[in-house]
């Protein structure tokens, strides 16, 4: 689940937009901005 930390990164430290996190993960802008509202941290296996 380490995808959940490179939204957030590219959201907020290289500030790229829902819509290019989304073509470039190929996940929806509605699933993307559910990740960057949640507060919930990556479980760890």
């Amino acid at each position: 689940m380490e995808l959940l930390s490179v939204i957030r990164r590219w959201h907020y430290r290289d500030h790229f937009s829902i819509r290019e996190i989304s073509r470039r993960t190929g996940l929806s802008r509605n699933t993307v901005r559910k990740y960057l509202r949640s507060d919930s941290v990556e479980p760890r296996f």
